[in-house]
């Protein structure tokens, strides 16, 4: 009698599939995410043949999106986030802005309800982390003026996006849905004369903040020390398992204690472990990790298209695809523009912006369970999303034709540009205290760990 292993089948079909449409895809001179994507719809529920377990491909996906962000954390600091703020935090908001307006247009054009239309503009508003960091660490400029620029972007949206998820619910009656009872924290807030939406804006605000205190001022000192602590046992095995540990957990915590996003809490765990000597060392360990499970977040994303979509809602869907890559990109690159940037980073900024992802899935998903939003607005936003994620590296590839005519041609002086040498330096410089993967032993334990951080 065979065993019911959902989990195993679902990896098998994801892994196998994407392996062998990728390599086709590769052939062909496609980008690797068309036979990722592909993948999923053929495994998916809307194609005749086997279906995988959308939920549990969810949940994958999910571990993909963790281990990247804390890998993005690892090259970041508190001091670089706030030498970006000027510019990603008005042009986030910026941006969100108008892409929502355009976005609620649409649905007004579709005879929704406002409510309905604030729901799938703000969808389209968000962009993908995997699909962007993916683009910047297949170029080496995450360490880039411009890469931590895009970061600090995608971190306000994450933030924007967090707050919207926790005040859709109690919103859900005045937006047009089902309203649900405010929780038991807001109606004691609520209490105080404030009002029950405030106060639930209050508190997720608070708990943020108290996340972010918590990991800045405790998990800088207490994160490290593990690490070094772990290094003195001479085990690659054990210090793979701890940084593991440390980046599932902190993911966790942060969405089950404080409200924040996995997403967003790993970033935070990789930022206060990057002041470790031991930091590349840890991104060097999760590296394989994360790459075999960012290839499921895109397989997840084709099991939710549905090709029907193509033929019911033709225009609707051009629309949407417009905003995505159009708008947001337009908007992405005259905001950068006009906080005094660069052309070279308002390009890459509105290539970034070009797609949706993770978040844009969760929102609309909600509305529909909510009843605020019609099940075809989620067919367009996932629609969209698989036509801006193939689209994305065409936009990217078209960047770098640019980049390297601007380099060919005659320049009056000798100094390269200031991103470029930002990126040659990080690919330069040597990770500290790392030596060759060897097997676990004596020739493969880690290299000697300075003292614990007091």
């Amino acid at each position: 009698m065979p065993h019911d292993t959902p989990l195993i089948t679902t990896l098998v079909a994801g892994f196998g599939l994407a392996f062998i449409l990728g390599l086709i895809a590769q052939r062909l001179k496609l980008p690797l995410i068309a036979g990722y994507l592909l993948a999923g719809v053929a495994i998916g529920p809307f194609t005749p043949g086997y279906v995988a377990d959308l939920e549990l491909a969810g949940e994958l996906a999910e571990l993909g999106v963790i281990l990247l962000m804390f890998g993005v954390g690892l090259h970041f600091s508190p001091r670089d986030l706030m030498t970006v703020r000027a510019v990603a935090v008005p042009g986030a908001l910026g941006q969100i802005g108008v892409a929502t307006l355009f976005g609620t247009v649409i649905g007004l054009m579709m005879g929704w309800s406002i409510g309905a239309g604030l729901i799938f503009g703000v969808a389209l508003s968000v962009a993908s982390t995997v699909v962007l960091l993916r683009a910047l660490q297949e170029r080496d400029v995450v360490q880039s003026e411009k890469g931590r620029v895009a970061v600090g972007w995608l971190i306000v949206e994450d933030l924007v996006m967090v707050l919207a998820l926790v005040l859709i619910p109690p919103l859900a009656g005045l937006l047009g849905g089902v309203a649900l009872p405010v929780e038991a924290e807001a109606e004691i807030v609520g209490r105080v004369g404030i009002g029950p939406i405030a106060a639930t804006v209050l508190i997720t605000l608070a708990k943020a903040a108290a996340f972010v205190a918590l990991m800045l001022i405790i998990g800088r000192k207490v994160i490290p020390w593990i690490l070094h602590f772990v290094a003195h046992t001479h085990s690659r095995e054990l210090f793979r398992l701890a940084v593991l540990a440390i980046a599932l957990g902190v993911a966790y915590g942060a969405t089950h204690f404080f409200g924040v996003s996995f997403a967003l809490g790993a970033f935070f765990a990789g930022m206060v472990m990057s002041s470790s000597t031991l930091s590349q060392q840890a991104m060097r360990e999760t590296l394989p990790l994360r790459d075999a499970f960012a290839v499921l977040f895109f397989v997840s994303v084709g099991m939710l298209f549905n090709p029907a979509i193509l033929l019911s809602k033709p225009l609707a869907l051009l629309a949407t695809v417009t905003v995505i890559i159009g708008v947001k990109a337009a908007a992405g690159f005259y905001l950068v523009k006009a906080l005094g940037q660069g052309r070279d980073m308002a390009l890459t900024i509105a290539a970034s912006l070009a797609q949706i992802g993770e978040f844009s899935f969760i929102l609309i998903t909600m509305g529909v369970k909510l009843s605020i939003v019609p099940p075809e607005a989620r067919d367009l936003v996932v629609a969209g999303a698989m036509i801006s994620i193939l689209a994305n590296p065409l936009l990217f590839h078209l960047l770098d034709k640019r980049e390297a005519r601007k380099a060919a041609a005659p320049r009056s002086t000798s100094s390269p540009p200031r991103d470029v040498a930002r990126s040659d330096e990080v690919i330069d410089e040597p990770p500290p205290e790392v030596r060759s993967d060897a097997p676990s032993g004596a020739s493969g334990a880690l290299p000697s760990a300075p003292p614990p951080a007091g």
